[in-house]
């Protein structure tokens, strides 16, 4: 009792002592949210900064460290965009090892990853038609995967909630394809009273066993009824259920397969689609260190790639970023503690002193991560004055009209007025980023959020009062 009594009685000191030091309360309105929903106002920290004169707005026990959920992101990208630049690009390599005669491969066809987040479908098929291009038709050999550039830890993608075949949960990887996801359709056949299935990427080393059942009733239900049981073993997914007929269409997004496993289905099923030959198996092997690449393939710049991250709030994409630094900083491979080491010394190098801060895996997909609000508003005031601001900010979600706010904030008064990171977890709901108010007034806003159930709309709610409040300033 006495173990359990001492922690809860620091923390209430500590949220006492911040209070204290606050000259700033919440406006009205978000504390009248949060009265009305019978949430203590101890489980909010505000910062809000004028970016024009440098004075705090709004200040609310921004020193007490919270979990941010995914508005880490912003974190990542800063660092990644101050240490690589907006233009920064990855590359995927290509090794043809033996003669090519006559448009046949007589040998392996080598694929280097170097840790491309963005590597999708659209990319890879890309990717193909530039080997195809080289003069390469059929390959007689293997296809070959060198990932070496990363070192990626064991990873188990059921330990954070137990859903292991959720593309959220994914593990990096130096030669990432499509995030490692497939899109899995579901249509009603009812002439033949059955449901298809059907597979988007088509991968052949998946095999379906379908069982579901098409029934009468609408169209709704958890999955809309169809469950879904993998065998890694055999590499086979079984579908069973009752799915309603009512139902034009469903799909369903899973992960499947190892990297290396998928990146191989990927190339054998685009390779032949394309009109190409390939039967072979696949290994992994390190490409050769005297040998030139028959294509160099180059990502999107990093610009364009931290909008993907943070306005779609993508977890994989910002580990791959995370590791790229650390492989650009530290020397290959780029590791998860490698790319933490390099986010800690560029605080340091810029003079930030984060005593609450705990970074985790850079995405904000932790139970553990921590930052404060004042601390988070300092990293958005350092970003609006570099050069590459511009970027930086078209990278986060815009109120009322995309991404992850495509349908919030989007009233007459703050549709298109702010760039916002989300952040949402169990018990989690977090905004951070840059606001524009009715008068011209610029501000950084940081609203960490961390209480019972917060994130089931309550969260949004106070984020919307303070919002609208702000847009009167």
């Amino acid at each position: 009792m006495k173990n359990r009594f001492i922690p809860a009685l620091l923390l209430a000191v500590a949220i006492m002592q911040a209070a204290e030091a606050t000259d700033t309360t919440l406006p009205m309105s978000v504390r009248g949210v949060l009265d009305l929903r019978q949430i203590p106002h101890e489980s909010l920290s505000v910062y809000v900064e004028d970016l024009g004169t440098g004075e705090p707005v709004v200040r609310w026990l921004e020193d007490l460290p919270r979990n941010p959920a995914s508005t880490m992101k912003l974190l990542t990208t800063l660092v990644a965009l101050d240490l690589l630049g907006p233009a920064y690009t990855w590359r995927t390599e290509v090794y043809a090892l033996g003669d090519v005669d006559d448009g046949r491969l007589d040998g392996d066809l080598l694929i280097k990853g170097y840790g491309d987040p963005f590597l999708v479908i659209e990319r890879v098929w890309q990717l193909l038609r530039r080997i195809r291009q080289t003069g390469i038709h059929d390959v007689a050999g293997d296809l070959l995967i060198d990932n070496s550039y990363f070192d990626v830890a064991e990873h188990d993608p059921a330990a954070f909630d137990g859903r292991p075949l959720r593309a959220y949960n994914v593990a990096p990887d130096a030669l990432l394809m499509n995030f490692k996801v497939v899109r899995y359709w579901f249509e009603p056949d009812t002439e033949a009273h059955r449901v298809r299935v059907w597979l988007d990427p088509p991968l052949e080393n998946i095999h379906v066993e379908n069982r579901l059942v098409l029934a009468p009733g609408p169209c709704r239900g958890y999955q809309r009824g169809i469950t879904m049981t993998v065998n890694d073993a055999i590499n086979t997914v079984t579908f069973s259920g009752k799915f309603p007929e009512s139902c034009h269409g469903y799909a369903l997004d899973r992960t499947m397969l190892d990297h290396g496993e998928y990146a191989f289905g990927l190339f054998s099923s685009l390779w032949r689609e394309s009109g190409g030959r390939f039967d072979g198996d696949w290994s992994r092997a390190a490409a050769p260190a005297d040998m030139h690449p028959i294509v160099t393939f180059e990502s999107l710049p990093l610009a364009d790639l931290i909008a993907r991250v943070n306005k779609h709030s993508n977890n994989v994409m910002a580990r791959q970023v995370l590791y790229t630094v650390s492989a650009e900083r530290l020397g290959v491979p780029g590791t998860e503690a490698g790319g933490r080491m390099v986010v800690r010394d560029w605080l340091a190098a810029n003079g930030f002193e984060f005593d609450g801060l705990m970074f985790d895996n850079g995405t904000g997909l932790s139970r553990d991560a921590r930052i404060s609000a004042r601390e988070f508003g300092s990293l958005l005031r350092y970003a609006w004055a570099q050069p590459y601001m511009p970027e930086y900010l078209a990278s986060m979600p815009l109120s009322g009209l995309d991404g992850t706010l495509s349908d919030r904030f989007d009233d007459a008064e703050l549709t298109g007025m702010a760039h916002l990171k989300t952040g949402s977890l169990d018990h989690v709901s977090a905004i951070a980023g840059f606001m524009q108010s009715r008068s011209g007034r610029r501000f950084a806003v940081v609203m960490l959020h961390n209480y019972q159930d917060i994130h089931r709309g309550s969260g949004d709610e106070a984020q919307t009062a303070l919002l609208r409040w702000l847009y009167e300033q």
